[in-house]
């Protein structure tokens, strides 16, 4: 099994670098917006570069997690070739590990350009190992957008799944307040904030790269969009797997 998972991986990765638009789209928004919004303005400013910084890698990852997985996975169903590979002894797990393997592996890479320029241009600051468990906590806030992604491509069409995952996205990362501090947020966004799962994913961010305490209310609603997402996935995989062989 972990030969198949392994094969598959290597197979979606180079899928997706012959096609890397996605990935290019992840990794290009945030560096702008850093070298637009942070370095002129909180570049100075050790704690708010490094919060900043922190929001910004996110949402390049968060675009490669909800929006990519999304229309990948939308596509699949549209080729032929993917109901055979369902029929096959091995199962789904292989393809889907190495689907979600894939995602993560963008997730990384798309945070390279934000990382660069808060080390030359800004004066964020952070150790390795503040790093490396900022990056994990990255992964793993990613969870609930990849799950959103997994129920939206198993739902929609490619067409509907590229419209979905947009419109969900751009509102997910200003409530969430990847783009503006959340002390500076409208009173309204700064009420319905804490309950979104952007939010709670950066909240985990700033406190394991800046030394901020978490809002405890949006790291509980991130754990329950985490569950209530991983269930909708599922019904969306059984209800598609019902469809095409019942």
């Amino acid at each position: 099994m972990p030969s198949l998972v392994l094969a598959h991986t290597r197979y979606l990765m180079l899928e997706q670098l012959r096609v890397p638009i996605s990935l290019l789209a992840s990794a290009f928004f945030p560096a702008v917006s850093m070298l637009a919004f942070v370095v002129p303005f909180a570049g100075r400013d050790p704690q708010g570069a490094t919060m900043a910084t922190a929001s910004l890698m996110f949402f390049g990852a968060m675009s490669g997690a909800l929006i990519g997985l999304s229309i990948t996975v939308a596509q699949d169903r549209e080729q032929p070739w993917n109901p055979y590979l369902r029929t096959l002894p091995a199962g789904p797990f292989p393809r889907f590990a190495g689907r979600i393997l894939t995602t993560v592996a963008v997730m990384l890479v798309s945070v390279i350009p934000v990382l660069l320029v808060a080390a030359f241009l800004t004066e964020a600051t952070i150790t390795p190992v503040k790093l490396l468990l900022g990056l994990a906590v990255l992964v793993a806030g990613g969870i609930p957008f990849m799950l959103m992604a997994l129920l939206i491509g198993f739902l929609l069409s490619s067409k509907g799944a590229i419209a979905v995952s947009q419109i969900l996205f751009f509102p997910l990362a200003v409530l969430g307040g990847l783009l503006l501090p959340p002390q500076v947020l409208p009173g309204f966004i700064e009420a319905v904030s804490p309950y979104t799962p952007a939010r709670g994913a950066a909240e985990l961010l700033w406190a394991v790269t800046a030394d901020r305490a978490p809002n405890v209310v949006a790291v509980v609603m991130l754990a329950v969009w985490t569950v209530v997402l991983a269930l909708a996935a599922g019904w969306a995989y059984r209800r598609d797997e019902g469809r095409r062989f019942s």
